[in-house]
């Protein structure tokens, strides 16, 4: 077993046991405070031969949400999420990355969602417990990964996940920009079906960081590090189109080869080499940091894809030395092999008509690139630059592929990124890599 692994497995562990242990400490009763009906009864999940545990799904944290000082006491807050492969079980990552208090979750529950909104399939709700209780408390930046239930998840599937906190905590950790609706609801509605209750949304992501599947057929994740264009800020809310949806569908219809699991950890403006400002921490912390926290504790990963380097360009302090990108990209390579990752590179693409546009900066983005094509940086390149850019104008984005602002693509341009993958260098040796 992996050191990255191991180390997953006891940050888990660690966590359920903090929280056991707060929940001592502060007279919290570790049992679920209000008696409602568990929706299917827990059953120990047995694996199939050769199944194994990978994420199916993922969203790296942003920070707290605004408004939300004390938490969102007395809520039950359902996210709704698409699974990259299927699987016969299933687990969830629940993280209070942001909170300044401990936060309490007496209800969690996982089903298959029925379509279009916060209704579950019926007969799919399952209760999800976490060392066999029903209730956990998450500490002030830390996270747990739950119990596995046994729900068959099917690749391309919606799943809903939906969390009940009766009292209040600090700030919710969330993910800003998800392009996916979240719904909430008063009072503890975490086993109701129907979504009946659930008449608040959002585009948010809330506590929720991964959901995991025990599958036979995956051969692990490629985890996706980027920006806003990763993302998929611009996609369509609610259609799944960001270009990391669409590569994980281009796998799934590949006939003759298992697909493995796309895990998208986007995050708007973020930067390979700086956090966000301090007025924007919902940025991130640097791609070169977030390796240790979004990427090797994912389930499965084999693959890493680095999408980064525009915003060190744009944004201020701007880095305008090529040389200096070109060395974070080479370093983040070296320290995801040195954990037995496949990496993968992406040149950056065209940003001409945006704001932060400028010739001279341009310049240092078209050196960036050809640094990144010379090929000894990454085991395998994909190239977004030239699937994007306008033939007569590659400065630009090609207008079939802008959304409107000159950086960001359209759907049709996420289509494109995703079609500009060669799946053959995503699955690299698998074989001989350890999963």
């Amino acid at each position: 077993m992996s050191v990255r692994r191991v180390f997953a497995l006891l940050t888990g562990l660690t966590a359920v046991l903090l929280g056991v242990v707060l929940a001592m400490g502060t007279g919290r009763d570790a049992r679920p405070q209000a008696a409602a009906p568990v929706p299917a009864p827990a059953e120990e999940v047995v694996p199939a031969a050769g199944a194994e545990w990978v994420g199916t799904w993922s969203a790296a944290p942003t920070g707290g949400e605004p408004g939300t000082r004390d938490g969102l006491a007395n809520r039950s807050v359902r996210n709704v999420v698409r699974a990259s492969v299927g699987g016969t079980g299933a687990r969830v990552e629940l993280s209070n990355r942001y909170g300044t208090a401990p936060v309490t979750f007496t209800h969690v529950t996982l089903a298959r969602a029925a379509g279009g909104g916060p209704a579950a399939v019926p007969g799919s709700l399952r209760r999800v417990t976490f060392g066999d209780m029903t209730s956990v408390t998450v500490p002030a930046g830390g996270s747990v990964l739950s119990d596995a239930v046994t729900l068959e998840v099917a690749p391309g599937g919606d799943l809903l996940v939906t969390v009940y906190a009766p009292g209040p905590s600090g700030p919710v950790t969330y993910h800003r920009m998800a392009q996916q609706t979240g719904y909430l609801a008063t009072g503890d509605h975490a086993d109701e079906p129907t979504g009946a209750p659930f008449t608040e949304a959002g585009e948010f992501w809330r506590y929720l960081t991964a959901v995991q599947v025990l599958s036979p057929a995956a051969p692990g994740a490629v985890v996706v590090l980027g920006d806003s264009l990763t993302d998929g800020i611009t996609s369509t809310p609610d259609a799944n189109r960001r270009w990391t949806d669409l590569l994980a569908a281009r796998l799934r219809e590949e006939t003759g080869a298992p697909a493995p699991a796309v895990l998208n950890q986007g995050i708007s403006g973020n930067r390979l080499l700086r956090d966000g400002a301090p007025d924007r921490q919902f940025n991130g912390t640097s791609g070169l940091r977030r390796l240790g926290t979004d990427v090797l504790p994912q389930a499965g990963a084999h693959t890493l894809v680095v999408q980064l380097g525009i915003n060190d360009i744009i944004l201020e302090p701007r880095q305008t030395d090529p040389a200096v990108i070109l060395a974070g990209l080479r370093r983040l390579a070296e320290e995801a092999r040195a954990e037995g990752l496949r990496v993968v590179g992406a040149t950056l693409a065209p940003f001409g008509g945006h704001d932060g546009y400028a010739a001279e900066l341009d310049r240092v983005r078209l050196l960036v690139n050809a640094g990144i094509r010379a090929g000894d940086i990454f085991d395998a390149v994909v190239d977004f630059d030239r699937a994007l850019r306008d033939p007569v104008d590659p400065h630009r984005l090609a207008p079939a592929f802008d959304s409107g602002d000159g950086l960001h693509p359209n759907d049709a341009g996420y289509r494109a990124m995703a079609e500009a993958v060669d799946l053959a260098a995503l699955r690299g040796d698998i074989t001989e890599r350890a999963l």
